[in-house]
């Protein structure tokens, strides 16, 4: 067995090295948040003596487990958000994959935002794993984990106004920047160079990586940026915020007078209450502090236009939200028209023009995809590219997940393991040639885009920039080509037509 030390601003930490690359994982980049730190901006982890063994995962964000009876939570192994590492408030944790430790190296360091909304996975998740990418980019991949859902997002400071509370509803977020700011100054001992950092996420990773487009503490501390089917153009507003919060408080038995004591509960306790008032409902909100009062796409380090930016969607995004994989035709307009009213007969029309085959329940699928997540990824694409002069570059995933028998289409995290060149995924199809293609074209682009900010690379066709006329799209699928604005027809279609939810998972 081999192993690497390499000395952090902390202390000296100590990985393994497999297959040529350095693997340190449950690093801290934070110090513990239960007790007095519960609720509180990050503090740096305390510096120990001797060396500590990084070999395996860190603890993870207290959550409740995924029900694995669902198919779609099978199929993303979901079970295993709470399996790797285990659940404490000690949960300030990242993992590094190197191939080389020298401090010259300056290798390009591709920052990972797991998904699963703002309330449940971790940077631990299988899926997460940066060792291939490292070993076939000869970059530095980092995965990271930190506080989610009332522990992350609760807004406290609506509940107690005195001012011990004042970060409470941004703490989730404030981990994210300290963990980038832990790469800023320890990243070049792991050979990472700290001036290229490319920060990505899909789903709930995509609704961070737009957070923190928004959030003038983070600038500096990134120079490139990827959202996958996670395109946030709104945030909650403060009333809503401070209503969960007093939901969770009253369930907790506390009141304001008494509401110092929430430091001593027991974490359980705290997971108990989210629960019922839903671990969905705690999110970042805009303060004006933390978060500005403007959308994500206006503000923030993207305003000046120096990040470059990666926006995607799956095309069946939406089935995650659905399990009628039995669903009729009869279904499906019954279902649209509770929606959607005398449009809905125009809907099934235009769609069943363009995919005459596809299963209702998949039709379904895409039809809320067009009118949530591949809306919102339109208008985020659109704001940066027209707004702010963003270097901007859009893709659609349209090739089918081979699982389950192909139920659910090109689905949602379908590209996250492609993107980290992790074909064995079963989400891909378990290392077959096809998903060795798709792997090869999709973390090609990332590792162009992390070392130049720019994605082109001889494994796809020559990708332009988007704007909002031409609307040059990389269509990854059974044949992977450019598109000058892909499904049209579809996209108009829904310019005056109310969204569906944009909750993400």
């Amino acid at each position: 067995m081999e192993f690497c030390t390499v000395e952090t601003a902390s202390g000296l930490v100590r990985g393994l090295v497999s297959s040529g690359v350095r693997q340190f994982k449950g690093v801290p980049y934070g110090a513990s948040t239960a007790g007095a730190n519960r609720f509180q901006r990050p503090r740096r982890p305390p510096p120990w003596t001797g060396v500590r063994d990084c070999f395996g995962y860190g603890p993870v964000s207290p959550q409740v487990p995924y029900d694995i009876a669902h198919d779609y939570a099978r199929l993303i192994q979901f079970d295993l958000n709470v399996a790797m590492g285990g659940l404490s408030e000690d949960c300030l944790h990242l993992n590094v994959w190197t191939p080389g430790t020298g401090h010259e190296d300056k290798r390009a360091v591709l920052f990972c935002i797991h998904g699963g909304g703002f309330a449940i996975s971790s940077g631990n998740h299988p899926m997460y794993d940066g060792a291939n990418l490292a070993r076939l980019g000869d970059v530095v991949v980092v995965a990271v984990t930190h506080r989610l859902s009332s522990f992350g997002f609760l807004d406290l400071q609506d509940v107690d106004p005195s001012g011990r509370w004042e970060d409470s509803g941004a703490a989730g977020m404030l981990d994210l920047i300290a963990a980038l700011e832990w790469v800023r100054d320890n990243i070049g001992r792991f050979g990472g160079d700290p001036g290229r950092v490319m920060i990505f996420g899909q789903s709930g990773g995509g609704w961070k990586v737009s957070t923190l487009l928004a959030m003038p503490a983070a600038r500096g501390l990134f120079q490139r940026a990827a959202v996958q089917s996670g395109s946030l153009v709104s945030h909650p507003s403060r009333e809503l915020a401070a209503g969960a919060a007093r939901a969770f408080i009253e369930k907790l038995g506390l009141t304001r007078a008494t509401i110092g004591r929430i430091r001593d509960l027991p974490w359980s306790d705290l997971l108990s209450a989210q629960t019922t008032v839903g671990a969905h409902a705690f999110a970042p909100f805009v303060d004006g502090t933390h978060l500005p009062a403007v959308q994500p796409a206006g503000e923030g380090s993207a305003r000046r236009g120096d990040v470059p930016i990666i926006i995607s969607t799956t095309l069946d995004d939406a089935g995650v939200f659905f399990d009628r994989f039995a669903m009729t035709e009869q279904e499906l307009t019954e279902n649209l028209t509770v929606r959607y009213g005398a449009r809905a007969a125009t809907l099934t029309a235009v769609y069943r023009a363009h995919f005459p085959v596809k299963s209702p329940y998949l039709l379904h699928a895409q039809i809320i995809t067009d009118a949530g997540f591949r809306r919102f990824a339109h208008a985020q694409a659109e704001d940066m590219a027209r707004r702010h002069g963003t270097p901007v570059y859009t893709y659609l995933w349209e090739w089918p997940c081979p699982a389950f028998d192909g139920k659910f289409g090109a689905a949602h995290a379908m590209d996250v393991p492609a993107s980290m060149y992790n074909e064995r995924d079963a989400i891909l199809g378990s290392g077959s040639s096809e998903a060795r293609r798709m792997c090869t074209a999709l973390a090609s682009t990332w590792l162009a885009f992390a070392k130049t900010g720019d994605p082109n690379n001889p494994d796809i066709p020559n990708w332009p920039r988007f704007d909002p006329d031409q609307r040059a799209t990389l269509v990854l699928g059974p044949e992977t080509r450019i598109e000058q604005d892909p499904y049209q027809a579809l996209r108009k279609l829904w310019l005056d037509l109310p969204p569906a939810s944009s909750v993400l998972g």
